[in-house]
């Protein structure tokens, strides 16, 4: 697991993952499930958008700017009010015209309705940011040093679980009917262990 991931994961414990789940109807087990598997996902296309030169200069002055990871300093009053922190507008920026069929395969992939799955990156998108604010912060990273910070976490996430993460990177696949989501929760259980 990558250290992003691992970041938030274990923030989101206990009470914190009991809120998102009362908050989109779902178990508890759901909510921790879709985490670990939506944390990368996202951390997955920020990697990919941030190959490209002004896309990791467009990325790291939006981290500079919104994303100090003061989000993290009060996670239980920001999941009272997620809104606060356009979760719906990083979205845009990291999957574009996408979103929609990432939220689909999240949604099949956990059980949750495409609504709630949507809700759900709503809410973790602004923490994914505020992590690599943090990131960013602590060592001192350019937009190259943040491409290659998140391609390095793309890497050990890969090196981690090679399948789980296959099948995420294809849930980003406009190509991809989303036919591999069958074995998704699957791989992820053994990716997240």
């Amino acid at each position: 697991m990558n250290a992003i991931t691992q970041i938030i994961t274990q923030q989101l414990g206990g009470s914190a993952s009991r809120t998102i789940a009362q908050r989109f109807g779902i178990s508890e087990t759901t909510a921790n499930t879709a985490i670990q598997m939506a944390v990368p996902l996202i951390l997955t296309a920020l990697a990919r958008n941030a190959s490209q030169p002004q896309e990791a200069q467009n990325l790291h002055q939006a981290i500079a700017t919104d994303h100090d990871g003061s989000v993290l300093d009060n996670l239980m009053g920001y999941l009272g009010n997620p809104q606060s922190a356009n979760g719906a507008g990083i979205l845009g920026h990291v999957f574009g015209n996408q979103r929609p069929v990432v939220e689909n395969n999240l949604a099949q992939a956990t059980g949750m309705d495409q609504s709630s799955a949507g809700g759900l990156l709503e809410t973790l998108a602004p923490l994914v940011m505020g992590s690599l604010g943090k990131a960013q912060q602590e060592n001192g990273l350019d937009p190259s040093g943040l491409s290659n910070f998140l391609n390095g976490q793309q890497q050990e996430a890969q090196a981690t679980a090679p399948n789980a993460m296959s099948v995420l990177s294809s849930m980003l696949d406009q190509n991809k009917d989303g036919s591999s989501m069958d074995d998704l929760q699957r791989m992820a259980a053994k990716f997240f262990k």
